[in-house]
């Protein structure tokens, strides 16, 4: 990845980034560029299904607003917040709901929310009629920078987190900056833990622009964090651009998301991902270390960089076999093989299967070490 900041994106003449994710679609990041989702529609769509949860109606309302002024058919289909979103319950609700509005593969959704919404609504997408298009326009950080770019969809089991999913890329992205000054210091500092995650494996500025000031990369008005997104998102389009699938290159994207799933699954999604994902790149950075790929260096570079951000990097004691059930349904494991994402350096990610036991032990005993959970 280049250390060059004007590579990051095109600007547009309203001062909106777009960044492609290959030949497939761009992702527009920007101040109030909402207005640009009718625009992202192919010609000949009548039905559009705005899917959105309670916390972000304002900005779903407006987005609606904006396709019926287009002279669209507008149905709004509400759905809860976070994790509870991604259930068959509701993905059920909304195949009816569909199906009732007389929707064909000619129309579409729009998704307006977190990355529960873009998960579960691209799912909806990808599954009726076998695929309709789909636009995302993701209101938190951690969506901007991750789930709402990339093709993943998914819902949840009770057996685990994204089990039951799919591939299916959107249209397009619009990221509007301007719908994170509402968020929760807290919600920012989670959605930062991904753009963290973008460091560490690809792009060794990120780290040193949150070094040099943590307090700049949580300013939603500022350039700093402006130009922390586009690189996040510059990292997920190379890699998704050449790996759609995840049948290699992709993997290095689940960086901490192993044990970090496991933690929420266990905690029965009371943590919020960005967080469960911090305390999971020191898991995987110790577990590196333990088995001689990563330099204690790194790892505590891991500890620094997230700490100060505000993130958590340890969890309570007392959960180690929960948490590796948890781990062995994950979906990169094959077979009884567990498989991680590790590093063997900053921006050198590999893969590391069958980690000895004694590693997977060290490297959970280092991330509890009797400090407790950091939040829920």
């Amino acid at each position: 990845m280049s250390d060059d900041a004007g590579t990051v994106g095109t600007p547009g003449p309203d001062d909106a980034t777009a960044i492609p994710v290959g030949d497939a679609y761009d992702v527009v990041v920007g101040h109030d560029v909402l207005d640009r989702v009718p625009g992202l529609l192919r010609a000949g769509v009548l039905r559009v299904l705005v899917v959105s949860s309670p916390a972000v109606e304002t900005y779903a309302s407006g987005v609606a607003g904006a396709l019926a002024a287009h002279g669209l058919q507008v149905h709004r289909a509400e759905v809860p917040d976070a994790e509870t979103a991604k259930s068959a319950d509701v993905l059920v609700r909304l195949w009816s709901q569909l199906g009732q509005a007389g929707f064909t593969r000619s129309d579409a959704v729009v998704c307006v929310g977190g990355g529960t919404v873009t998960d579960l609504g691209g799912f909806v997408a990808a599954s009726w009629l076998r695929g309709v298009d789909v636009v995302h326009v993701p209101t938190t950080l951690l969506a901007m920078v991750d789930a709402a770019v990339g093709g993943k969809t998914g819902i949840n089991t009770p057996e685990g987190k994204n089990l039951v999913g799919s591939f299916h890329e959107p249209r397009g992205v619009v990221c509007d900056l301007t719908t994170l000054a509402t968020l929760p210091r807290a919600h920012l500092a989670a959605g930062l833990a991904e753009v963290v995650k973008g460091g560490f494996i690809a792009d060794p500025r990120i780290l040193e622009l949150v070094e040099a000031s943590p307090e700049a990369a949580l300013d939603v008005h500022g350039a700093v964090l402006r130009e922390l997104v586009e690189r996040k998102i510059r990292v997920k389009a190379d890699v998704v651009a050449a790996d759609l699938r995840e049948s290699s290159l992709r993997e290095i994207l689940n960086y901490g998301h192993t044990f970090g799933h496991a933690v929420e699954q266990v905690e029965s999604y009371r943590w919020r991902h960005g967080d469960a994902v911090s305390v999971g790149m020191v898991f995987a950075a110790e577990l590196a270390c333990a088995a001689g790929l990563l330099d204690r260096s790194v790892v505590e570079r891991h500890r620094r960089v997230l700490t100060s951000v505000g993130l958590p990097t340890s969890y309570a004691d007392g959960r180690w076999p929960d948490l590796l059930t948890a781990m062995s349904r994950d979906k990169k494991s094959r077979g009884a093989t567990l498989r991680f994402v590790a590093l063997t350096g900053v921006g050198s990610p590999t893969r590391l299967e069958g980690p000895r036991e004694e590693w997977l032990r060290a490297a959970y005993d280092a991330v509890s070490a009797g400090r407790g959970a950091t939040r829920p």
